[in-house]
């Protein structure tokens, strides 16, 4: 028969109730040393907490929901990895859902983890207005936390500050005289795309430009489309010096035009990324990018998350972190 918790407080020294706490994560007034003997009891007896007792009795099942957009998007994947090694050790479980940018398909996990009882719900939406799914999830009082895509500011969100990033990577070209940029964006109407535009404008306007003097291209996050907007570009005939990729993967397909083509980056043009993902350091030449601290983003968003969950953190904050210049193989 398995140990059960009686057992466990026996072993340790302890109360029930003492060994209830540090398996619930709600160690207060249980000394460090207390705590991780009992871990360390518990993990050498081999007890599996009743997690189905604990919700009943506690109301939390100590599971998070987390809905993404293409977990084929290394930028997306990379997130996922740090929020569900972030709540493991926390102590909580992710249940993951990609919605392959099907904001049907998004209603549809949101609607299944809700009834799964999740005690909160990390989300990376791939509508373009998706305020009623936020509405009714607030209306249940579920916790969430908008990660990457600030939607509105009613609900807590953790996101990179975009504008300011592709701000400072269009200023970059543009005052080391490359004043013919050609944008690639991602797809039309996302809050990232958006934000990034918002930053090239910014840079143009100071120096006395618009986006009505650019090439402006818009497709999706992945490689194939920047690889096809990469090829329409080139094909138009439109003279440029520097192009501005809405992410590392278009940034990516760029490359990958370009070298079908034989033409040299950056020796013809210089190219800028964004995102920071690991795959732009393995290709040749390194891809220039504006680096987002990713660890951080889906650290900060798990742990705003469960804060909220337990009660300890206000549901209407928001952390915008900052972005970093990183300028590698690509630019001159």
């Amino acid at each position: 028969m398995g140990k059960t918790i009686s057992d466990i407080a026996k072993i340790a020294n302890v109360s029930k109730a003492t060994v209830s706490r540090v398996i619930n994560h709600k160690s207060q007034g249980v000394s460090r040393e207390t705590a991780e003997r009992i871990r360390r009891i518990i993990e050498e007896e081999g007890y599996l907490p009743n997690s189905l007792a604990r919700s009943m009795v506690s109301s939390k099942t100590g599971t998070l929901g987390f809905v993404v957009p293409d977990i084929g998007n290394p930028f997306f994947s990379q997130i996922v990895r740090g929020i569900v090694r972030c709540a493991s050790q926390r102590g909580y479980t992710v249940f993951l859902c990609n919605s392959d940018n099907n904001p049907a398909l998004e209603k549809t996990y949101i609607q299944s983890m809700l009834e799964k009882r999740v005690d909160g719900l990390a989300l990376i939406s791939s509508e373009k207005d998706p305020q009623p799914s936020f509405a009714a999830l607030r209306s249940l009082d579920i916790p969430v936390v908008q990660v990457d895509r600030l939607i509105n500011r009613q609900d807590a969100s953790v996101v990179i500050d975009n504008r300011a990033g592709m701000q400072q990577a269009a200023s970059y070209f543009l005052k080391k005289g490359c004043t013919r940029l050609a944008f690639l964006a991602g797809t039309r109407g996302v809050y990232t795309t958006e934000q990034r535009l918002l930053g090239l404008r910014d840079a143009l306007e100071e120096a006395g430009l618009s986006l009505q003097d650019i090439w402006i291209d818009y497709g999706h996050y992945s490689v194939a489309s920047g690889a096809q907007m990469a090829e329409r570009l080139l094909d138009s005939g439109a003279s440029f010096d520097a192009v501005l990729a809405g992410c590392d993967t278009i940034g990516l397909g760029v490359l990958r035009a370009c070298r079908s083509r034989g033409i040299r980056v950056p020796e013809d043009f210089e190219l800028m990324g964004f995102d920071g993902i690991a795959l732009t350091e393995i290709v040749d030449p390194v891809l220039s990018t504006v680096l987002q601290p990713i660890d951080e983003l889906a650290e900060e968003s798990t742990n705003l998350l469960i804060g909220m969950v337990e009660g300890t953190v206000t549901s209407t904050r928001h952390l915008v972190i900052e972005p970093q210049l990183m300028l590698r193989g690509t630019t001159k």
